[in-house]
């Protein structure tokens, strides 16, 4: 499982122009599911999305998570983190989990996020979708279980 975590000020995510989701203040995070993954490396994401020390308190030391601030996170499906471009010039996307293993997968860390945190919203497994966001910092940050 990757992930790319951005902290945010403001973000959404719309299919065909309709609004799926928005936040304020929190993490959009861009989560790639590989074709080995397991529920084991869900709740490592799940522990490490709500716990990362990624906010920062009165002195600009990151010093606060997501917990910690009650603040909101949106999660989007990316198979495309998986993509290989070291050959060719076409992406080579056999590392990422195909969607009959993927979606299960996505859809209980969509409920296991959920129970754990309440400030949870997502995007649309498969779907095309566009996301906006202003990165706040900028913060970015890699997780790779």
């Amino acid at each position: 499982m990757k992930a790319v975590v951005q902290r945010v000020s403001k973000a959404s995510v719309s299919v065909d122009g309709e609004l799926i989701s928005d936040i304020n203040h929190g993490l959009c995070v861009f989560l790639g599911i590989h074709h080995d993954d397991t529920d084991r490396h869900s709740d490592w994401m799940i522990e490490k999305l709500i716990n990362c020390r990624i906010f920062p308190d009165d002195s600009g030391v990151m010093n606060y998570s997501l917990y910690d601030k009650n603040y909101e996170i949106l999660i989007i499906s990316q198979f495309t983190l998986y993509g290989d471009c070291s050959k060719g010039r076409r992406p080579n996307f056999t590392q990422a989990a195909p969607p009959t293993i993927a979606e299960p997968l996505y859809n209980q860390f969509k409920t296991k996020l959920s129970q754990k945190y309440p400030h949870a919203y997502f995007g649309v497994f498969g779907a095309n979708m566009d996301v906006q966001l202003i990165n706040d910092g900028p913060v970015t940050l890699l997780l790779e279980r």
